[in-house]
Parts: structure tokens; sequence; C-alpha cells
């Protein structure tokens, strides 16, 4: 008989990754049946998941009575929790905590809970503006304390951040304006593509990652080698530029201005991953991760 996996955000970019890559392995499709979470299960890409024979259930992450129906007879779990959905981390944190005690409830065997560092406790209190990292790290925390099986998934900066932030500048350069230096080293994603590959091999690994942390990135990219590598793909001219920190947040709506500041500050020092390198992580993983070049030979400045 099939073990149940839950997957909650099986219509966006992490959960429908992992979904994709569930469906596409002829081990792991065999040993599990899948069940997707949404809020709202008539919205086409939901509709396309039934399709495919995902069971898809609609719960409320608010709700413990609807979590439970959700959870009932889940072996494994992939958690991830939306902060800017509200922007408001009591509910970001509140929603995390029930599933881990709804998990804990019904016997989940392997909770995977895609979370983020304290950048408040990893700066030693000199950033403490960035709730929807810090509020993932309390979720994590709990989990560990409650003891349900599990194992910490810490997706990398988005590659597809790169196409709402690097914009034509007045000479037409495609520019990339941050608040730090251009060599600080930003660990990138193609989250769409490769949520999944690290999540399968978590899944395949259980035994040897429970506990742990497993850092979601292809590799570490300085600002200049993602302009120089659009540049190659491209054939545009691209530029940097240093903004001072009030400029910076001009351009930002109010409510999150400081905290993407301080996020970015982050990412210079001490480092997105306080500094810690991939290779435990790429250690488990059965397939080859999207390379930034690659990625951007498909994207929006490919248009």
């Amino acid at each position: 008989m099939s073990k149940i996996i839950t997957v909650f955000g099986a219509t966006g970019n992490q959960g429908g990754s992992v979904i994709k890559q569930l469906l596409n392995d002829s081990k792991l499709s065999q040993e599990f049946k899948i069940r997707g979470v949404t809020r709202d299960s008539s919205k086409p890409a939901a509709q396309e998941l039934a399709k495919l024979g995902v069971e898809v259930v609609v719960a409320d992450l608010s709700s413990k009575e609807s979590l439970q129906a959700a959870l009932q007879g889940s072996h494994t779990v992939f958690l991830v929790t939306n902060y800017w959905e509200t922007a408001n981390p009591a509910i970001e944190l509140s929603q995390g905590k029930n599933v881990a005690d709804v998990s804990k409830e019904v016997g989940v065997q392997h909770l995977i809970f895609s979370s983020l560092l304290n950048v408040t406790e990893t700066s030693g209190g000199r950033l403490t503006h960035v709730p929807h990292f810090d509020g993932k790290s309390d979720i994590e925390q709990y989990i560990r304390d409650l003891g349900v099986p599990a194992t910490f998934y810490l997706p990398g900066y988005f590659m597809s951040n790169l196409e709402q932030m690097i914009r034509p500048g007045q000479d037409g350069a495609l520019t990339w304006a941050l608040p730090i230096a251009e060599n600080s080293k930003f660990p990138l994603i193609d989250i769409k593509s490769d949520t999944g590959k690290f999540v399968k091999a978590i899944i395949k690994n259980r035994s040897s990652v429970l506990g742990a942390r497993v850092l979601g990135a292809e590799n570490y990219y300085t600002a200049t080698q993602v302009l120089d590598t659009l540049a190659k793909v491209t054939g545009k001219k691209t530029g940097f530029v240093r903004l001072d920190e009030g400029t910076y947040k001009s351009f930002l709506p109010e409510f999150m201005a400081q905290e993407m500041l301080e996020n970015h500050l982050f990412i210079e020092n001490p480092g997105y991953y306080g500094g810690e390198d991939l290779e435990k992580s790429h250690a488990i993983l059965d397939e080859k991760l999207v390379s930034l070049e690659e990625f951007l030979e498909k994207s929006s400045f490919k248009a």
C-alpha cells in the first residue's frame, strides 16, 4: 500500500516543484500517493494536478480542524508557509505551529519544512527587521522542540527575482541597483525547477538527514558574476549601481523597505547561509541543478 505524502502550496513554486519531481520519479511515484493542499481546488493549476492523479484537498493553515483532515494518514509532509500573504509574522508562526502540532497528533514520520536562518541571531542582533526569515526560523525551532521527525530545507535567493530587480537604466544597460557591494555572494536557485530535486533527495535519504538543514542553492554568485553572465547570454550591456540605504528604500513600498534593506545587508555580511558552503547539501542530490546561465537563457531577459 502506498504511503501518503502531503504537499502544502501544491500550486505554488515550491510545492508545485515537489509534486512534479515526485510524479516523475519512478521509485517515489510508486512508493507514495501524493496529496496536494491548496486553498482553492477550483483553480486551473489545482485541476491539472488532479488530472495527474494527485489527491487535491483544501485546507486552511489557520484551522487545526481542516489540517487534521488534510494530514490524516500522512507519512511525509512538505510544508511551506507564506509570510507575504499577510506580512504578519504572528500569523505565519501560528500557521507553522498548527501544522507541526497536527503532524505530531496524526503520527507524521517525516516533516520537511521550508525554513530560513534567523537573521537577528545570525547577525548578532545587528539586523532585526527581517521577519520573513526569523519567523521561519522560529517555526523550525518549534518543530525541533516538539520532537516531530523533521528535515529543514532552506531555499536560496530565487533566480526569478533577478527578472524583477535588474532593469534597463537611462543608458539602456541592464542595471542592478543594490545597497551592498558588488562582490556580495547570492546563493541562487531556480525555485520552480530545483526545489523538488532537493526535497526528493531529502525523502530518499531520510535517515541521514533527520534533524539536518539542507541548503537549497545551485551555487554562490556575486552581483558582478550575475551581470557578466547576463551580458554573455543577452549580448546586452550590464551595469551595477551601489545605492545608499535611504535611496534604496525610497524605491520600495514602505511596509517592506526596511526588511528588504536588511535582507540584502544580511547577504553581504554575514552571508545568506552564514558563510556555509553548499557541498554537503549537494552530496545527496541525484540530479543536476539549473545553473544561472541556463536559467537566464530561458528567462524574460531573452525576450
